[in-house]
């Protein structure tokens, strides 16, 4: 918008008629005239709130002569000036406001410690089904099925590796996609969002088919390699599990890239919407296929993949209520592979680690005979249920965090204020969730199994289950920070490096005969280690939250989170 000539006469705004129109919460406050050249002068620097929005504002022309504006576009009266003089002129409501995306007004990090508290519960709560959703799950199958069989509870064990831990896999997609739809945003181009969405939608759709075709093709094979000898009767079981859960991965995928989006679009009820339908029709489908009809494991396996599938298409309606179009794939330019390949590779790494520890406590825990991997199947998934009540910490501070580091507003002193918040929701929600996920397999172990064998191998493991889970949601809380902060080469590295003892002690007690107590004792000692480098990164003099001349993390190579 170009302001071609203004006056400098006081009843400005009411010789307009285009400012009649408008409301005015506050006057348009320029520098003084003093202050003014006489004549042309450079272009004025208009700031926006952070929060919408920006969009460009110069004044190419002042004179004294002329007693009006003569611009036919409006202009939006709540203008001000900041505390170097510079016009500052909220955005026009645009497409991206109308649809209810970027609309956010209030700085989190302004709050008081209780308000940030809340604001941040209220976000992160309803997120929490974007993490949920494929555990829980899980969790219903794993329930349903020790209730008939002790073997095909076994053969869930391999089966879920195969199905959730490739889906937690596969959140480095998540984790891009909301990066660059909030990048987008940020510019307030709509075309430009539409155009990321569909990308993204293009490599979830490719991701999800090659998935499909793996667990079809090379499914038994991989999980004959992975049971071992000792395990090959379950093989059968877990082979059919995972084939009629892989039909789901192109759905699965393709509508964790829009719920991803919703997510950039601080939207997350979206999420939670979909956790309660696709887990009423989960729930319902084992309580007909496996208790009326008697299809055991299979018919949980046909429940699961109908409710992933209903999952995925609301998050596409919701997508497309915003105004985007969810059905349009376009395929990335190479250039634009590189850029997401490299937001996605060091999550990728992390993730990679993360995923292939736990499957590593599957596989020694079923080289340990049908009663133990039964045992370990209900304990790794309550464990997978309550962990990732954390991982919406992560995104808070990946959403909010990255402004108050490197933004127009950069204040280390807040960011470091909000991750004090967070890391007291963290000790709390540890606190609890490791309470409630240790107490029901404790006291109520006939939920998920009649077995007393069975029983006596999961209450083995109750106290490393409840320390490892208790240090979760601040460990979240402190790696979301390090990844807002865009600190890629330590996270990926420290995980990797966490990996790569965690293997070498799951060895070690497993050849001198711990079982699996041995296992869950490692689990303890690679979680307790991630939160340690992970505070200690951060409290360091030299870390991002305390560096104000830090030259190691520049501006302009962000992206906002």
């Amino acid at each position: 918008m170009q302001i071609n000539t203004l006056a400098h006469s006081p009843t400005l705004i009411h010789r307009n008629a285009n400012l009649r129109r408008l409301p005015r919460p506050s006057p348009v406050r320029l520098r003084p005239p003093s202050l003014l050249p006489a004549s042309l002068g450079p272009p004025l620097r208009i700031s926006l709130p952070p929060t919408r929005p920006r969009r460009p504002f110069t004044a190419s022309c002042l004179s004294s002569s002329s007693q009006e504006l003569l611009h036919d576009e409006p202009v939006v009266a709540a203008a001000r000036s900041d505390s170097n003089g510079a016009l500052v002129v909220p955005s026009e409501e645009g497409e991206l406001e109308a649809a209810g995306v970027g609309t956010e007004e209030e700085d989190l990090a302004t709050k008081s410690l209780w308000s940030q508290i809340k604001e941040i519960v209220m976000f992160s709560g309803p997120a929490t089904g974007l993490w949920i959703c494929a555990p829980l799950m899980s969790l219903i199958s794993t329930a349903v099925i020790g209730q008939g069989s002790s073997m095909e509870l076994a053969a869930l064990g391999p089966g879920t590796v195969f199905c959730d831990n490739m889906n937690l896999l596969f959140m480095f997609l998540s984790i891009a996609t909301s990066n660059m739809v909030a990048t987008s945003l940020a510019k307030g181009d709509k075309k430009d969002v539409q155009h990321q969405i569909s990308i993204l939608l293009f490599i979830g759709l490719t991701c999800g088919t090659l998935l499909l075709l793996f667990t079809q093709f090379l499914g038994s094979q991989a999980l004959t390699a992975f049971a071992g000898a000792k395990n090959v009767h379950i093989v059968p079981a877990a082979t059919k599990y995972v084939q009629i859960r892989g039909l789901a991965w192109p759905a699965i995928l393709y509508g964790l890239v829009a719920q991803s989006s919703s997510l950039g679009m601080k939207d997350s009820m979206g999420p939670l919407k979909a956790l309660l339908v696709a887990s009423s029709v989960n729930g319902i489908g084992h309580l007909v296929l496996c208790k009326m009809l008697g299809y055991g494991i299979v018919g949980a396996a046909w429940a699961t993949m109908a409710s992933q599938i209903v999952a995925a298409y609301m998050m596409i309606e919701a997508l497309n209520k915003k105004g985007f179009n969810s059905f349009a794939v376009s395929v990335p330019s190479p250039s634009e592979f590189l850029h997401i390949f490299g937001i996605a590779a060091p999550v990728f790494i992390t993730m990679f680690s993360k995923v292939a520890f736990y499957s590593l406590i599957t596989y020694y825990a079923t080289a340990m005979g049908t009663d133990t991997v039964a045992a370990h199947q209900v304990m790794i998934q309550m464990y997978g249920m309550c962990v990732v009540w954390g991982e919406p910490l992560s995104q808070t501070a990946q959403s909010f965090m990255p402004e108050l580091m490197y933004g127009r507003t950069r204040s280390l002193e807040k960011a470091r204020e909000l991750l004090k918040s967070l890391m007291i929701i963290g000790a709390i929600l540890g606190l609890v969730i490791s309470g409630i996920g240790a107490s029901v397999p404790g006291l109520f172990p006939n939920i998920f199994t009649a077995d007393p064998n069975v029983i006596q191998q999961m209450h083995k493991v109750l106290l490393p289950f409840f320390v490892a889970l208790f240090a979760t949601p601040c460990t979240h809380s402190l790696e979301g920070t390090l990844l807002a902060g865009r600190d890629f080469k330590f996270i990926s590295l420290s995980m990797s490096s966490c990996f790569s003892l965690g293997a070498l002690l799951l060895m070690l007690v497993s050849s001198r005969g711990y079982g699996l107590p041995g296992c869950w004792g490692a689990l303890v000692g690679f979680q307790w280690a991630r939160f340690f480098l992970a505070l200690r990164r951060l409290l360091s003099p030299t870390g991002i939250l305390y560096s104000e001349t830090s030259t190691q993390f520049q501006m302009g190579k962000l992206k906002a989170a």
